[in-house]
């Protein structure tokens, strides 16, 4: 073994964790993990609002070698998955590594080290950088004139003010994917008035959400094989590929599952025969992220909720104007209108071999090699990058399956066998003429708008199944690389 590398890990969120605990277990211990916020957990940090849960069953989400036994609920709500993190890093004794509020600014390759820049004017220098940087952090907000003007609370989903009592309010909720119904059902039953504005309405697929007891809890303690039954059971992997087949073919059979799970909910769960047309989508289901939900149908009946339709035209002072005239007067607008997914890394500025700006590299569309590698960037990989795949499933096993990747390919470099690794440029570009033409197949490339397309309108997802995922991540093709 040569002597040890230098890594910078970039962003503490569940990917960098991931990172500092393979690196360290590993026996890399010349390491740092630098965290732009002021406490680690990525989007669990940054999320907050009212009713965040994740959409994955909370067993299934989870580092595969650090099993909970406590969630309290099949779903997780959002402040227990933070809690998960916060003591995965301490248990797996990384929390050492990692700096909070020190953004790095830039990444510069010279003379075959990365030269690290932080905002404070600290410099750094690493063999290997892990970028872990997310996807969904860089909050997205509306062109709607007039925003500023509001004088009543308003706030991005993920600047949720804590100290906000939406008791008895009259509250606006703009945008309608996971966040907004979330947030809409957990606020429908203390607001005094709530409307939802919707740009599109949404696909919906019914799921059930329960409590897990002390009992259950106990169990799970006593005998991790029942976490295991759930963790790895038929019932979540089923759904899993079904989704990603679907996902892959839009007229396959498993979509059509799909979409009758989700048309057999507005048929059955909306009584009012007009609000049914209201929240009757015009597209295939999953061409947006598909919306888990165990309860938004019900809130918006039970209790005093408006589902707008309509295009808003501006924001006023006390409210919002809608362009068919109707005016609605607010205490508290709720802005639910997601991230710039296509960000990344960014606005970190990335100078790569040859002087190549990562900022010209995607000026196209953003792209990684297999979602995890970049030509002329040597020895910097990232995690959940551009390409990768996204949907209903847990991100941390993708994230898992692209570490067993980087792994292998940083092998020859940690033995000394070669200083650095890269993707090739006739490589990738052959990847990526293949990926954005199967993207384009899938039903994301089917006719609605969603955060998944890129400006010309392409997915910018991986288009294959899981399963075919799992297997270019359990070995890389080394005729695809450049070592030096």
């Amino acid at each position: 073994m040569s002597e040890k590398k230098r890594f910078v890990v970039i962003g503490a969120g569940m990917s960098g964790i991931l990172a500092a605990i393979k690196l360290s277990e590993a026996g890399q211990d010349n390491l740092v993990v630098y965290e732009k916020a002021q406490t680690i957990g990525g989007t669990w940090r940054e999320n907050h609002y009212p009713g965040l849960t994740c959409d994955v069953p909370a067993h299934c989400y989870t580092y595969s070698f650090a099993p909970h036994p406590d969630w309290s609920a099949f779903y997780a709500p959002g402040p227990e998955i933070q809690s998960y993190f916060q003591r995965v890093i301490d248990d797996y004794d990384v929390r050492r590594f990692i700096q909070t509020d020190s953004e790095v600014t830039h990444c510069a390759w010279k003379d075959g080290k990365w030269e690290i820049g932080l905002a404070d004017g600290r410099r750094d220098e690493a063999d290997i950088v892990i970028a872990a940087s997310g996807v969904l952090h860089h909050p997205r907000y509306p062109d709607i004139e007039g925003l500023r003007n509001f004088e009543g609370a308003m706030f991005h989903s993920a600047r949720w003010d804590d100290a906000l009592d939406p008791s008895g309010k009259r509250i606006g909720v703009i945008g309608n994917g996971s966040t907004g119904v979330q947030i809409v059902s957990a606020l429908a039953p203390t607001a005094r008035e709530l409307v939802h504005f919707q740009r599109s309405p949404q696909w919906i697929l019914p799921v059930t959400q329960f409590e897990y007891t002390d009992a259950d809890r106990a169990a799970f303690r006593a005998d991790p094989a029942k976490v295991d039954e759930i963790r790895y059971g038929e019932e979540y992997w089923n759904g899993v590929r079904r989704f990603t087949s679907a996902i892959v073919d839009p007229d396959s059979p498993q979509m059509k599952e799909i979409e009758e799970l989700c048309l057999r909910n507005l048929e059955e769960g909306v009584r009012d025969p007009e609000l049914r047309e209201t929240l009757r989508p015009n597209y295939h289901a999953a061409c947006k992220r598909l919306i888990y939900s165990w309860n938004y149908y019900d809130r918006i009946q039970e209790h005093d909720v408006v589902i707008d339709t309509s295009a808003i035209d501006r924001v006023e002072k006390r409210g919002i104007h809608m362009k068919s005239g109707k005016f609605y007067e607010l205490d508290v607008i709720a802005l639910a209108t997601g991230f710039h997914a296509d960000k990344f890394i960014k606005p970190t500025k990335v100078i790569g071999a040859g002087g190549q700006d990562l900022d010209d590299f995607w000026a196209r569309r953003p792209t990684a090699h297999y979602a995890v590698t970049l030509p002329s960037f040597p020895n910097f990989f990232m995690l959940n990058g551009p390409t990768g795949p996204v949907g209903n499933f847990s991100l941390i096993d993708i994230a898992e399956l692209q570490w067993g990747y980087i792994a292998q390919l940083m092998r020859p470099v940690l033995q000394g066998d070669a200083s650095w690794v890269a993707p090739t440029r006739e490589a990738h570009a052959a990847y990526e003429e293949r990926r954005v033409e199967a993207a384009r197949n899938t039903v994301f490339g089917t006719g609605c708008t969603s955060w998944y397309l890129d400006a010309e309108g392409v997915p910018g997802t991986w288009p294959w199944s899981y399963d075919a995922f799992a297997d270019a991540m359990s070995k890389p093709n080394l005729d695809e690389y450049k070592f030096g």
